[in-house]
């Protein structure tokens, strides 16, 4: 894992524990460690603390806030696609994912055009690249996901 690998996943969980109603203090007692102790497991300028595999997955199961995992699976060139509900494969459903796979093909497209007005392609304007194109395939795939719970 490269250093930038380590930065977007502990900025992910920075993100995730301190932007909680009540900040970090409050995930902390939710997850029944100290916020001192949590606090330094996502400051990603720590080596002494860890966030584990199994706290990761406790803080987003309260928080619901799954930036963390998102992180890891781009890093690995993957993508996490909700499991549809019954609920949530209707028409209805598969017309709001269609909705928003256009929005963001214009999104992708903006930031490829703002990353090429100069002439030159930077890291930091790659990066918005990147997540541009990620959020772009996490919804085609859970296009595809709902129609796969639809098929007969």
């Amino acid at each position: 894992m490269n250093r930038t690998t380590r930065t977007a996943l502990a900025d992910a969980a920075y993100r995730t524990a301190h932007g909680q109603p009540g900040g970090c203090e409050a995930l902390a007692a939710r997850m029944r460690v100290s916020a001192g102790v949590l606090r330094k497991k996502v400051d990603p300028n720590c080596d002494t603390n860890h966030l584990t595999l199994a706290e990761s997955a406790q803080m987003m199961g309260l928080t619901g806030d799954l930036q963390v995992l998102h992180a890891l699976a781009e890093e690995l060139g993957q993508v996490c696609v909700p499991m549809p509900s019954e609920a949530g494969t209707c028409d209805m459903a598969v017309l709001e994912i269609v909705a928003k796979v256009w929005c963001g093909h214009g999104d992708v497209g903006q930031a490829v055009y703002d990353t090429l007005a100069d002439g030159r392609v930077e890291a930091h304007e790659l990066k918005r690249v990147r997540e541009t194109v990620y959020a772009v395939t996490r919804n085609l795939m859970a296009m595809l996901s709902r129609l796969e719970a639809m098929a007969e």
